[in-house]
This record gives structure tokens, C-alpha cells and sequence, in this order.
């Protein structure tokens, strides 16, 4: 899938959740929701490498849990980058490649 396509799909189902609970998705609640979402990520390492307790998850679930949060935050960046106009293919091959 194109990053593009993903970022479709992302925001369909941003907004469908926006709708669902009743969030006006604006660009403040897009960056704290990111900011949420990493403050999730490191939660999820922090116990993935024993530099927390483990709140009950063994290591497969905190690998399981480790990748979902990656895969939110990366959703979160998509839907801010998407709203703001940003190209970030073209940004990532500028400034990576």
C-alpha cells in the first residue's frame, strides 16, 4: 500500500471515530492525541525492556503492545501531516535520503 493510500484510510477511520465519540477533530486534538499516543508508545517500552513494572502483560504482550503503539503513533503522524499539508514522502526523501 502507498503511503498516500494509507493516509486515506487512516482518515476515514479518524473520522468515523471522530463522529463515534463525538470529537471535533481540530488541529489542537490532532497534536495532543499524538502526544497521548507517544506518551503510550513509552509506556509500552519502558515495559517491553524491564524499565517498568510490567502491569501484568508477559513479553509476547508487551511486543504486541510495543507494535500497536508504534502503529498509532505513525497513524497520528499521518493525520496531522495529511491536515497540515504535508508531503511526508517528499519530506522523509528530503531530509532522510
Amino acid at each position: 500500500m502507498e503511503l498516500r493510500e494509507l493516509s486515506d484510510q487512516v482518515e476515514i477511520r479518524s473520522e468515523s471515530y471522530g463522529r463515534h465519540f463525538g470529537v471535533e477533530r481540530t488541529p489542537e486534538w490532532m497534536m495532543l492525541k499524538l502526544n497521548e499516543e507517544v506518551g503510550e508508545l513509552t509506556r509500552a517500552f519502558l515495559i517491553r525492556t524491564g524499565q517498568s513494572r510490567d502491569h501484568g502483560f508477559n513479553v509476547e504482550d508487551a511486543d504486541d503492545i510495543l507494535g500497536e503503539e508504534m502503529a498509532d503513533v505513525f497513524a497520528h503522524v499521518l493525520l496531522l501531516a495529511r491536515h497540515h499539508g504535508v508531503d511526508l514522502e517528499a519530506e522523509v526523501k528530503k531530509k532522510w535520503l
